[in-house]
């Protein structure tokens, strides 16, 4: 009986431990600490139906992806960015976004990149 309980008692340390490291890499813990720190972060998932999160200068955005054929091979064709909330651009230039453009294309070389409201009004200036 105590070696059962022994077990159990191991079992539910190892699960702790499990969950604990889990927790601490978990993408919305990296993603909510480079916001803070105003560095620049890309979240992505191979899935192509999921949408990424990008992080740069405090500023969180949301793109959806979406696949087509190009050069004779399905790949992501057209991504679609807007910000999250659109008080956090405060302070960003022209250049924040063509930089965020450049890192996005390393990712999708074939995609274009439509930036939505307020944004595409903004880069059109």
């Amino acid at each position: 009986m105590i070696w059962l309980l022994r077990f159990v008692l191991l079992f539910f340390i190892i699960f702790l431990f499990y969950m604990g490291v889990k927790l601490l890499f978990q993408s919305s813990r990296k993603l909510e600490s480079a916001r803070k720190h105003k560095r620049f972060l890309l979240i992505d998932h191979e899935d192509v139906r999921k949408n990424f999160l990008l992080t740069y200068k405090g500023a969180v955005f949301t793109g959806e992806k979406y696949m087509g054929a190009k050069d004779n091979t399905f790949d992501v064709v057209s991504i679609s960015i807007w910000p999250e909330n659109t008080a956090t651009l405060k302070g960003m230039v022209k250049e924040d976004f063509f930089y965020m453009d450049k890192k996005i294309l390393e990712h999708y070389p074939n995609a274009d990149i439509n930036w939505k409201s307020p944004v595409k009004e903004f880069l059109q200036q």
